[in-house]
């Protein structure tokens, strides 16, 4: 597994395991989407490939692909790693709003015996925000009196709203967005096929996390991008390009694409807002509140998506300078 970026916290781990003194539970915190997991599965890995050999030598978390603990972990089946996730619900794709009790407590069946394959287990929770009240009560007892060998990853997008006693056993790694150059490199492994122009649009969309730009890709992000740079900077005095972003955006097929356009034009003129000052910079941001209105509502009443396109595109040609 490639780890893209967070090398201080890569560097954290790997002196606290080479000390001999490795925490039991850590809680990985940071915005959704930049590399918590990932980096909580090459930790594990490298942690159980180490405790079960061969040796590995490799730098920081990185373990050959080839190395038997990590076909273990790729086929799903190592006996000592348990991670645990919101489950789809019964009949439907659709997740579960938590992680509940019942597989908190199936846990206990992992520490009743001990490690299989050496003398180190590993759990990962992801994300711990979704434990229900009673499940996180139940992990705590594990993590006040941990079963030996075992180290726990946890990770949180909203630490704040965790329980503080569970905060309190735990050793934080802060993460932060990647930057630009991190998010070419992780965007171009995960979409070795997508032009440039549009890598450079889904970075620009995720902020700092692949997550959220991967959750962009496929939707023709650039053109989108270049459609409201035209609006921005043109205007749109024949009603043009709105027109065909609304034809562009309306119907079922387009569903996705008309998602990321409510979420990518409140965005477009917040960016604006940020390069004005004065007047100009209040009327952007009156803009931006307007925008930001019709996005959710559109999302939570069902607005007609070609009308909603027609008046936020509208919204971003107010933006254009006007005609002399």
């Amino acid at each position: 597994m490639t780890l893209i970026g967070h090398q201080e916290q890569v560097a954290a781990l790997r002196a606290a395991s080479d000390s001999g003194r490795l925490h039991h539970a850590w809680l990985l915190t940071g915005p959704e989407g930049i590399g918590k997991a990932s980096f909580a599965l090459a930790a594990a890995t490298r942690l159980l490939a180490e405790a079960a050999g061969p040796p590995v030598s490799l730098p920081g978390l990185e373990t050959p692909e080839t190395h038997p603990v990590a076909n273990y972990i790729r086929a799903g089946s190592h006996p000592d790693l348990r991670i645990l996730t919101r489950l789809t619900k019964d009949r439907s794709e659709d997740l579960a709003r938590s992680i509940s009790i019942d597989q908190v407590r199936s846990l206990q069946s992992l520490f009743a015996t001990t490690p299989s394959l050496s003398s180190r287990r590993v759990v990962i929770i992801d994300a711990i925000d979704d434990l229900e009240r009673p499940a996180a009560n139940a992990l705590l007892k594990s993590l006040e009196e941990p079963p030996a060998g075992t180290i726990f990853f946890l990770v949180s997008h909203a630490p704040g709203r965790l329980l503080p006693t569970i905060r309190s056993r735990c050793r934080q790694l802060r993460f932060a967005p990647l930057d630009d150059r991190q998010m070419l490199g992780a965007l171009q492994i995960a979409l070795p096929e997508e032009p440039r122009d549009e890598i450079d649009a889904l970075i620009r969309s995720g902020q700092g996390s692949p997550g959220r730009a991967l959750s962009f890709a496929g939707l023709q992000i650039a053109a989108l991008d270049a459609a409201m740079d035209r609006l921005v900077v043109e205007g749109d005095a024949t009603n043009a390009i709105r027109a065909q972003l609304a034809k562009q955006l309306s119907g079922k097929a387009a569903q996705a694409r008309y998602e990321a356009f409510l979420e990518r034009a409140p965005a477009r003129i917040a960016a604006e807002a940020r390069t004005r000052t004065g007047q100009a910079m209040a009327d952007a941001l009156a803009l931006w509140e307007d925008a930001r209105r019709i996005g959710e509502s559109a999302v939570h009443i069902s607005l007609d998506p070609a009308t909603t396109v027609f008046e936020l595109a509208g919204l971003l040609a107010r933006l254009a300078p006007a005609p002399r």
